[in-house]
Order: structure tokens, then sequence, then C-alpha cells
């Protein structure tokens, strides 16, 4: 495939262009009046070529608006891009395309793909990007806009299934790691978008959840690694207590435990700070003898 490159086109200021052909017309008015009061018919060999040349300037005047552009083909070959803002002539035989270069979103429809691990989930991102290259987004691919989407949609997918939905904290994952996952996403649609002269400035997801059939078994699969995340630092406290109940009391000498007795002051100890409910307790005042 033939690759296009933007290039400036040749053009004029519009307004000299419509003095001259203001003028022209005056003469064609004037020389159309004199031959009706002369009647002379010979005239017209002279009249309908000014106004045929008259009628065809009048298609090579443009407006251009800020951060606009024309492309200009003429006769099926590409004759450069008008990017500057105002009032210009260009050629009158060209064919002019507008292609805006103002920044645009895409906000993608909510997907169903799966993650790295296999999980149905369901995502949608949103892509902003503007045209850099209007010749290629007009030559080098068929209705760009439609093209934007598409690839987007596919790099949405492809990004999917390199990352888990939620991972482990030291691993990235879609939920945990917003800011790697956008730019690789930019990465991915960028690398996609290149070849239609578009430049995309943001990609970041904006919908992300875990699909309608495994929501409620993810759900309750979270809820119990935080149960056993919770519960093992719980338990890494209790035994840090401990420790330094037994260190204290052996430093200052209040009491002296033999090993069956260390062991169960630290099982009422682990119970007491491990427990989910409040203990009770139970005060030993000593055995009584007769």
């Amino acid at each position: 495939m033939k690759t296009v490159t933007e290039k400036n086109a040749v053009k004029s200021s519009g307004f000299l262009a419509f003095l001259l052909s203001f003028i022209l017309l005056a003469v064609i008015v004037y020389l159309f009046y004199y031959m009706v009061e002369t009647n002379t018919i010979s005239l017209l060999w002279l009249i309908v070529p000014l106004i045929l040349i008259w009628a065809i300037s009048m298609n090579g005047f443009i407006v251009v608006q800020p951060n606009d552009s024309r492309v200009l083909i003429v006769f099926g070959s590409y004759n450069g891009n008008v990017r500057d803002s105002g009032f210009w002539f260009v050629n009158q035989f060209s064919m002019k395309k507008e292609v805006t270069l103002r920044i645009r979103n895409f906000n993608s429809e909510k997907i169903k793909v799966n993650d790295l691990h296999g999980n149905p989930i369901e995502i949608a991102a949103v892509v902003v990007w503007q045209v850099t290259d209007s010749a290629r987004a007009v030559f080098d691919v068929d209705h760009y806009e439609e093209f934007v989407a598409i690839q987007s949609e596919t790099a949405i997918r492809s990004l999917t299934s390199e990352y888990p939905y939620d991972g482990e904290e030291d691993k990235a994952s879609l939920r945990g790691s917003p800011q790697e996952v956008a730019e690789s996403l930019k990465r991915q649609v960028q690398s996609r978008l290149e070849i239609a002269g578009v430049e995309v400035i943001e990609a970041r997801i904006s919908h992300l959840a875990y699909a309608q059939e495994i929501a409620q078994a993810m759900l309750r699969r979270q809820q119990a690694q935080a149960i056993v995340a919770a519960r093992q630092k719980i338990v890494e406290g209790a035994v840090g207590m401990v420790e330094s109940a037994l260190k204290a009391l052996s430093e200052q000498k209040i009491v002296e435990l033999d090993e069956e007795k260390k062991a169960t002051m630290v099982n009422n100890l682990m119970v007491a700070l491990v427990s989910e409910t409040s203990t009770q307790p139970v005060i030993n005042t000593g055995t009584l003898y007769q």
C-alpha cells in the first residue's frame, strides 16, 4: 500500500481572489449589456467562456476554522492540505475533504472478556485522540473514525487478557494498578492507530466489574481472602504480645513458670487475643486443703 504523507497545498488569499472574481463578473455584465444594446451577437463567443471561468473559479473558495483542515484531491491525486484558518482560494478543480484536528473522545461499549485467569469480566474504556496527519487519515484507512472505534476495542480485549482482575499486592492487576493499566492501554491503542495518522492523548478504563454470572461467587472469594488476611495479622500481633509478656515476666522475676505453665499461659493468652468474641476472665484462687 502506498503511504501518503501530509504536505501543504498551494493557496492564496480568498479576499484577493474574490475581488478579482467580482471584477470579472462586472466585465461579464457590462459585455452582456453592451451586446444587448448594440445587438452584437458575436460577443457571445467571449461572454460564454468568461461565464464558465467565473463559475469554475467560485469552486476555489474555502473557509477553514481553527483546528480544522481541508484535504485537497485533484483528479484522483493528493494535492496537499490547508491547515491555516481563514478565507482561502485553492485549485478550483480540487475535491475538498474536511478533517477536524480537534481532540475527541471515544467511549467504548461495555464488553465481556476474560482476564488473565480466565474469569469473565465487563470492561469499558475512554480513549482521547486527535488526528495529527489528515492525509493518512483520509488515504491510508477507510473511514478513520470507525477505524479508531474498532481498533480501540481490539486493544481493550488484548489488554484484558494480560492482567488479572484482582491480584496480589506486589503484582499488577486491572483493579489494583490503574495507572500502569492506563499506560499499557494507551501504548496498545497508539500502536494500532498510528497508521491512520491518529495520536492517542489518553486512554483509561471507565468501567470494570465481574460478569454477572460470577459476580456473587467472586464477591464471596474476596470476602474470604479479606478475612484470612485479617486473621493472619491478628495472629501475628498476638504472638508478639505473648512473647513480650513472657519475656517481661522472666526478666522482672515476677513469677517462675515451668514449661507446662508457660504452655498453659500461652494457650490462654492466644485464646483471649485471637478469639472473635469477648472472653470471660476466670480467677484462680488456689486450692483449699482441710
